[in-house]
C-alpha cells in the first residue's frame, strides 16, 4: 500500500517515519497546516516528514520528505544527528497509527515552499504552511500533538547552538 492510499477504517498501522524542523534565523519553525480526511472540521499544525521507504536510511527519507513535501532540497548528509526521536499514537484516516518519529533540525535561511511534489493525499488534506515559534503553537492549542511545541523548541535551541559553534 502506498502512502497516498487510506488502510481500511479499524486498522492497525505501525510505521517508522523521519521528520524535519527547518529553523529560521529568528527561531522560528516551518510547519504545516492540515486535517484527518475524515475530520477536515478541525485542522492542525503539524512537522514536514513521512514513512522511511524499504532501504532507505532514516536521513534519507527525512531529505526526501523535505524535497517532497515543501521543495527544500537538502541532501542527507546535511542534515546533521536527529534532535529528537519518540513514539506517538493517534488516530487518522479512521486507523490507529503507532508512529516513531526521529526528528532532525535544518537551518534554513530564506525558503520558497511549493506543494508541487505532493502526493494526491498531501494535496487533498494540507491548506497551507506557516512559521511558529513553540510557545506561541502551544498558545494556539492546534499542535497535531502536544509534543510538537516542545519539539519546535529543541530545534531552535539546537540550530543556535550549532550557529554558535
Amino acid at each position: 500500500m502506498s502512502e497516498s492510499e487510506l488502510p481500511p477504517p479499524g486498522t492497525v498501522r505501525r510505521r517508522t517515519t523521519a521528520r524535519v524542523l527547518p529553523v529560521r534565523p529568528d527561531g522560528k519553525v516551518l510547519l504545516l497546516h492540515g486535517w484527518d480526511p475524515l475530520k477536515p472540521q478541525t485542522p492542525y499544525w503539524f512537522t514536514i516528514g513521512g514513512g522511511v521507504e524499504a532501504g532507505e536510511t532514516v536521513g534519507e527519507a527525512a531529505s526526501r520528505e523535505l524535497r517532497e513535501e515543501v521543495g527544500i532540497v537538502l541532501p542527507a548528509d546535511a542534515l546533521g544527528t536527529p534532535v529528537a526521536t519518540n513514539t506517538i499514537e493517534f488516530e487518522w484516516g479512521g486507523c490507529r497509527i503507532i508512529q516513531h518519529q526521529t526528528f532532525f533540525a535544518v537551518a534554513v535561511e530564506r525558503v520558497d515552499v511549493t506543494f508541487a511534489n505532493q502526493e494526491e493525499l498531501e494535496l487533498q488534506t494540507i491548506s497551507k504552511h506557516g512559521w511558529w515559534y513553540g510557545d506561541d503553537l502551544e498558545a494556539t492549542g492546534q499542535a497535531a500533538h502536544v509534543t510538537i511545541p516542545g519539539l519546535l523548541r529543541e530545534a531552535a535551541d539546537a540550530i543556535t547552538l550549532r550557529r554558535a559553534s
